[in-house]
């Protein structure tokens, strides 16, 4: 390495402007909270694995091969310009990208030359699809490699060329009678290493000599998919249509659920009972139903009603949602939809009991649901208005961006059915509205279907046949006043409602009368109100209330008529609220145990009674549900950083840095044969040379310090290091070392 590059990744992280540093946090987020005291700490985060795994699951297929040419490489790095020469069929343009993009996020570090920090080559475990160097699988390759391979049969060379593709590990089967398998050849031979008791990995130098002249692949260039056409207008007026229906079917279902809640499963979701009766209530499919409750949960408009309520029925957000403009209503369900961490295709799949997953269960819930709606929009909304990629172009184009997240990918052509019956797509081609829910959220996504959905309209035309044709969308009144007095029949762009006896007979039961639904019908009605719908209405009024139903708490009885109404009458049991329901027969609205307690103190000797009429001595206690909330899951992934807050942090490391290299600057009494230099530098060249160090330490009690330690290895912000006095090996943190100088000869006081 020349004396002026760098040794250490957080040396070069000095050596990066403001800017640099910002867009390194901007890339990595999860490294910038809390802000880091210094460059040795924001070294130290960005060496962490979960880190480096997240960082490295977002680079497409083509950074990564430039990533595996320097992982490959014989030496520790790679010359910046030798990389074009090592990836001779990559456009030129598309590495100098790939280099760009891996230095901002630190997965390569250096100016002239590249190196790979250590928790990238670990993270990296199969570079370009090959295995182990054959010293690290401790097998002995033949001397003269290419003749052996030359002399193996063709059944063994099948195996070996399968390994040399794009995963060097593999299944060793078992030996049939008499004879070993191919595999098993292999592996006596020494051109195979087994690594467990059933898989064997093919030496690395073995895959790049059958590669040939490709040893890191074919080009692993970007796809480009047949691209769908259509007209921008027509598809905002079909996104219109789609979400008009969405809003009706949700607003149905949340009515239907508020007439009638759905009971909560021990399990934490909507039971199959309930999911029919509403699938026959609104004339849907049971797909359909999972669909409409699954998004109103999402958008906050149903969840459970509490540990004393296991129901699931419209939360208060819902009265405010019914009262918002159109577009703002189908904002929230489509921000819901986009934000929610449950994959609503999993419902009706079997688990790994073999049951059926049911709606608003807990099984369905996926931390990486967002990010893959996300990134899934964001490749569609890359494309200009009108323009899409149908679902297996996505995917395709998916599995290119996001190679280590391939697994990941089934549930897109899922998604993308929801997002279209949503009205943010429409045949893999993005509406105004999804243009303005990924780019700004919930404003945007209004903003964008704002002047598509029509006004509501707070009339409808009653018709000869019992029915009611609301021409739109209805006024949130209007709406929640039909759906007492009348059924829905068929939802869509005019919603078709019918009377009947039992509709009118709800709207009674509701504290209607006769006279406020002729009134009604005679103000919500562009069209003269039949003639058989006030019959109809007079008839039901008529028949209602001529048998009556009540219910009281308890009751008191006595064969001594005399002794019943002596109580009734008595002051003293005026607390008991005791009114004569028959001769012998008094009954209250307060629990047993309280009427009891009143009659006792007036100076009476009441008995308790079981309903089946024995005596008891004390009243029965109600029994208690016990309510179960489900859990909300956590926001999967880092949240984004703000501009102000990315400068921040900037400045913050800055300063940390500058604090630690005035401390350095301080005289310190010198130890002899001892030299300083920052942390890292010597710790680094401290492991490699294997040069004792004297640490200065403070401990998680905040006590110090010093002693004379021999490293062994340094890695995710922890050295391992030989005690010399104690004879022990222990772990130290990083960030909790003071001082460290070189134990060394004097004439090389600074690492090269």
């Amino acid at each position: 390495m020349p004396a002026d590059q760098p040794a250490t990744l957080a040396a070069w992280l000095r050596t990066r402007t403001d800017e640099q540093l910002g867009a390194l946090l901007v890339a990595r987020p999860d490294v910038a909270r809390p802000a880091p005291s210094d460059v040795v700490g924001l070294a130290t985060r960005l060496a962490v694995p979960v880190s480096v795994d997240r960082a490295l699951d977002e680079l497409d297929a083509a950074t990564l091969q430039v990533l595996d040419a320097v992982l490959l490489s014989p030496t520790d790095g790679v010359a910046r310009t030798e990389l074009p020469g090592l990836l001779s069929a990559v456009p030129p343009e598309v590495v100098s990208a790939a280099v760009e993009s891996l230095t901002t996020r630190a997965l390569l570090w250096g100016d002239d030359e590249l190196r790979a920090p250590e928790p990238v080559r670990r993270a990296v475990r199969y570079p370009a699809g090959l295995g182990r160097r054959a010293t690290d699988l401790r097998v002995l390759l033949p001397r003269d490699l290419p003749a052996t391979l030359a002399e193996l049969a063709p059944d063994e060379r099948t195996v070996l060329d399968r390994l040399a593709g794009d995963r060097p590990v593999g299944h060793l089967p078992d030996s049939s009678a008499g004879s070993l398998t191919p595999a098993r050849r292999l592996l006596q031979a020494g051109l195979l290493a087994r690594i467990d008791a059933i898989n064997v990995e093919l030496p690395r130098e073995i895959g790049l000599l059958l590669r040939g002249d490709s040893p890191l692949g074919p080009p692993r260039l970007r796809p480009e998919p047949e691209v769908t056409r259509r007209d921008p207008a027509r598809v905002d007026q079909q996104a219109a249509g789609s979400a008009l229906e969405v809003l009706s079917r949700v607003t149905d279902v949340l009515t239907a659920l508020e007439q009638e809640p759905a009971g909560l499963l021990r399990s934490g979701g909507l039971g199959v009972r309930d999911a029919k009766r509403l699938a026959k209530e609104l004339k849907v499919g049971e797909r359909d139903i999972a669909f409409l409750v699954e998004v109103a949960h999402a958008a906050g408009l149903l969840d459970v009603g509490g540990a004393q309520r296991d129901e699931w029925l419209p939360t208060r957000g819902y009265d405010a949602w019914r009262e918002q403009d159109l577009t703002d209503r189908w904002a929230v369900l489509a921000e819901g939809w986009l934000t929610s961490p449950r994959l609503i295709s999993l419902v009706g799949e079997r688990d790994v009991a073999g049951k059926a997953v049911n709606v608003l269960s807990p099984d369905v819930v996926r931390q990486t649901a967002p990010a893959l709606r996300r990134s899934a929009l964001a490749v569609l909304a890359e494309f200009g208005p009108g323009e899409g990629l149908a679902p297996g172009e996505l995917v395709s184009l998916l599995r290119w961006r996001t190679p280590r997240r391939a697994d990941r990918l089934s549930p897109v052509p899922d998604l993308l059915a929801e997002a279209e019956r949503l009205g943010i797509a429409v045949s893999g081609v993005l509406s105004s509205g999804g243009r303005g829910l990924l780019a700004d959220g919930e404003d945007g996504a209004a903003d964008g279907m704002r002047g598509l959905l029509p006004a509501p309209v707070d009339h409808v035309l009653a018709q000869p046949d019992l029915s009611l044709i609301a021409p739109g969308p209805l006024l949130a009144d209007l709406a929640g006043t039909l759906a007492v007095v009348a059924d829905v029949e068929s939802s869509g762009g005019a919603t078709v409602y019918r009377v009947s006896e039992s509709s009118i007979r709800r709207a009674l039961d509701s504290g209607w009368s006769a006279s406020d639904l002729h009134d009604f019908f005679t103000s919500a009605s562009r069209t003269p109100v039949p003639q058989a719908l006030d019959y109809l209405v007079d008839d039901v009024a008529r028949q209602h209330g001529r048998l009556r139903v009540g219910a009281i708490e308890c009751y008191v009885r006595s064969d001594d008529h005399g002794l019943v109404s002596q109580v009734l009458s008595d002051r003293r049991t005026a607390n008991a609220e005791l009114r004569r329901l028959a001769p012998g027969v008094l009954v209250s609205g307060l629990a047993a145990d309280e009427v009891l307690t009143v009659l006792r103190a007036a100076g009476y000797a009441p008995a308790g009674e079981s309903s089946g009429g024995a005596v008891l001595t004390r009243p029965k206690a109600p029994a208690r549900a016990v309510g179960r909330r489900p859990g909300s899951p956590a926001a999967a992934g880092p949240r984004p950083l703000r501009p102000e807050d990315v400068a921040a942090t900037v400045r913050e490391v800055r300063a940390g840095d500058a604090a630690l290299a005035a401390r350095r600057a301080e005289p310190v009494r010198q130890i002899p044969g001892v030299t300083t230099a920052s942390t890292l530098e010597l710790l680094s060249r401290a492991v490699s040379g294997g040069l004792p160090v004297w640490l200065g330490y403070v401990d998680a009690q905040g006590s110090g310090s010093q002693r004379v330690v021999q490293p062994v290895s340094l890695s995710g912000g922890f050295l391992q290091g030989f005690g010399e006095g104690r004879g022990e090996t222990r772990t130290f943190a990083v960030h909790r070392i003071t001082s460290v100088a070189l134990v060394g000869p004097q004439d090389d006081p600074t690492p090269s």
